[in-house]
């Protein structure tokens, strides 16, 4: 029996989403939770503005100024900040907490706080490599340009192909054969309990960026038979209608523009 998915929420007010122009960077994480559960939301990437509204605590709406984006203005008109944060408040808003109404009902409120720590616990390790990922090209210091700093990107990138890929991709296989409802389960695998979360969504990201930027060393890894449910997990969030949609649309971003950018010369099947 296939996962029932989110039915489609609509509000009068749509979530505002506050990100660099043309990128799709750590908002991409955000975006993906509102394209798989079909929520309304609008994009505020106006170069000028971004940083100046989200940072100035008068335009947030009672909650404390951004360091930097993404920045969501909920429809309360407060602002919230950080890519993990957000994804935390949206998972039970949107469905992607790990429980849906049926089960939602059985369980107390300690139950599933739990159960979103769970979730967030491999969001934000998911997250950690999304940083390292970008450290691979910037080793010395974010202010300078990769040109500046090539040799020690490919030491970085040599080693974060050969230790620390292997090291996230295992935590994720792990993640996914431990959990007890993919036992059995012909619509999984599910990172937590028998549904998709926000974990489900960002580790698949991760998957697909990393396929872009290190196309050899991940053709390697895939190849290796070591991490057949990360994968697994990937095609099935792929394939949902809504996320093959969004792919196929103008308003996915090239991968290139953002945290995943592809340098030959920092890739390798070791």
């Amino acid at each position: 029996m296939a996962e029932a998915r989110p039915s489609k929420i609509r509000k009068m007010t749509p979530y505002k989403l506050f990100y660099w122009p043309g990128k799709p960077g750590r908002g991409e994480f955000v975006r993906l939770a509102f394209e798989y559960t079909g929520t309304l939301y609008v994009e505020m990437n106006d170069r000028s503005k971004v940083v100046s509204t989200i940072t100035n605590a008068q335009n947030t709406g009672g909650a404390p100024p951004a360091f930097a984006p993404p920045g969501l203005e909920l429809p309360s008109g407060r602002v919230i900040c950080q890519t993990p944060s957000i994804l935390n408040y949206l998972a039970p808003t949107l469905g992607l907490a790990g429980w849906d109404k049926e089960d939602g009902a059985k369980l107390d409120e300690d139950e599933k706080e739990e159960i979103r720590a769970c979730v967030n616990q491999v969001v934000l390790t998911a997250l950690d490599l999304n940083n390292e990922v970008h450290h691979t090209r910037h080793p010395i210091a974010r202010s300078l340009d990769y040109e500046d700093q090539k040799s020690a990107a490919a030491e970085r990138s040599k080693d974060f192909r050969a230790t620390r890929l292997p090291k996230y991709f295992q935590y994720f296989q792990d993640v996914l054969s431990t959990n007890p409802a993919n036992k059995d389960n012909s619509d999984g695998p599910f990172c937590v309990s028998k549904h998709t979360t926000t974990a489900d969504l960002t580790v698949s990201h991760m998957v697909d960026g990393l396929m872009f930027a290190f196309p050899k060393r991940m053709t390697a890894l895939r190849d290796s038979g070591k991490y057949p449910l990360v994968f697994k997990l990937q095609e099935r969030v792929n394939s949902g209608d809504r996320i093959k949609a969004y792919h196929a649309s103008e308003r996915r971003l090239p991968l290139s523009n953002g945290i995943f950018r592809h340098y030959p010369e920092l890739d390798g099947d070791e």
